[in-house]
């Protein structure tokens, strides 16, 4: 069969090249056209854009790059129309996937998957109404989605485990090393977003907070992937931080503690069982935080807190956004400091609710199995 996938940053590349080897191992004859990245494309098959010209976020990034947004959803439309794909498989990337599920729909190319669901569950929750007009299969990799999408919309989805918890495992078990060398300095991450809004944000409070303790811990930066180098290099000037590029996990398997930018990055510090504090500046901080219950509809931002039910790490957000939180939080959490311990027991009831699933063999089991029906209708 003929896949279109669509990612529009990293994790969802990681997330997407996953499910294609599943689907290569389940169907001889699979053939991949994708917008996506390096690891999509290491699976082979046909990469049409990289994620690098999709990923902004944020009203001013935006409006600066519209022409470039606006001239990418419109060449793949019409790679999409050209191709004639089996179906299209969108991974997360909302603002861009959505335009593409309506376009496949209007036009009636082929199935519309979705897999990684949308967070409107967090914001836009109007969304609900494209999903419903234009997806036909919805695919949740967050256990608390299926009450939220089934229970509150009425909306039935696959809930398929959680791929990050798996990868983590399957990271860990073929190498269990957690210090290469006992004379070196304990690591502390960072790992400050995948955008370049992001990180321009987080990253010099992140710094500063940890200015202190240089002399005790290696301050290790996690790279995002879509991100040159040289965008770090004025943040780390002066500084004693060291980048790492392409090796997140390996430095999570590392580090004794993480400050993270809000994201899957929470959830992979969490499976590494790293004790974290989750810092995420926004623009505007005092309005934010006194609107945030109006805007979000979710009392936490880390998937962490969100599939626990409960505060079992540190957010910093809007208003309580600063440098000297930042401190106080991180040196709780140190080896010896009084909240360590408990966050480590707590990231045990994470663990068991994720469960042992292997995410992308279940979604490409349930995705041929759908398509072979649907083949057997067109006939």
């Amino acid at each position: 069969m003929r896949y279109y996938l669509i990612a529009g940053e990293a994790s969802g590349d990681l997330h997407a090249s996953r499910l294609m080897r599943a689907l290569r191992a389940r169907d001889a004859e699979a053939q991949f056209r994708f917008f996506g990245g390096d690891l999509m494309a290491a699976e082979g098959g046909t990469l049409v854009k990289h994620y690098r010209e999709l990923a902004y976020m944020g009203f001013v990034p935006v409006l600066m790059h519209l022409p470039t947004i606006l001239r990418n959803m419109k060449r793949c439309k019409q790679d999409i129309a050209a191709w004639r794909p089996d179906v299209v498989i969108l991974v997360d990337y909302p603002g861009f996937n959505l335009d593409m599920a309506q376009f496949v729909k209007a036009n009636a190319i082929c199935p519309v998957y979705y897999y990684i669901a949308p967070k409107i569950w967090a914001w836009k929750e109007y969304r609900i109404r494209r999903i419903r007009r234009d997806v036909d299969e919805l695919f949740s990799i967050l256990p608390f989605e299926v009450e939220f999408f089934e229970g509150k919309h009425h909306f039935p989805i696959h809930y398929v485990g959680n791929p990050t918890a798996q990868e983590v495992r399957e990271f860990l078990a073929a190498d269990p090393r957690k210090q290469t060398q006992a004379s070196e300095k304990p690591v502390i991450a960072l790992l400050a977003g995948s955008r370049k809004q992001e990180i321009k944000d987080n990253l010099p409070a992140m710094i500063e907070a940890t200015r202190h303790l240089t002399d005790r811990y290696a301050i290790v930066l996690a790279g995002a992937p879509s991100i040159e180098p040289s965008y770090y290099e004025p943040f780390l000037k002066d500084s004693d931080v060291l980048l790492v590029m392409n090796e997140t996990y390996s430095l999570l398997r590392r580090a004794v503690a993480a400050l993270v930018t809000s994201g899957t990055a929470t959830l992979e510090t969490c499976m590494f069982r790293v004790p974290q504090v989750v810092c995420y500046e926004t623009p505007l901080p005092w309005l934010i935080g006194k609107m945030r219950k109006v805007m979000l509809n979710v009392e936490y931002i880390s998937l962490v807190n969100l599939i626990a039910n409960r505060e079992v790490v540190t957010e910093l957000v809007a208003d309580s956004f600063s440098v000297g939180n930042i401190r106080q939080s991180l040196e709780r959490i140190l080896p010896g400091g009084s909240d360590r311990q408990r966050m480590l027991l707590d990231y045990e009831e994470v663990h068991r609710r994720l469960g042992e699933g292997d995410a992308p063999s279940r979604a490409a089991d349930i995705m041929l199995q759908l398509l072979k029906t649907h083949k057997k209708r067109e006939k």
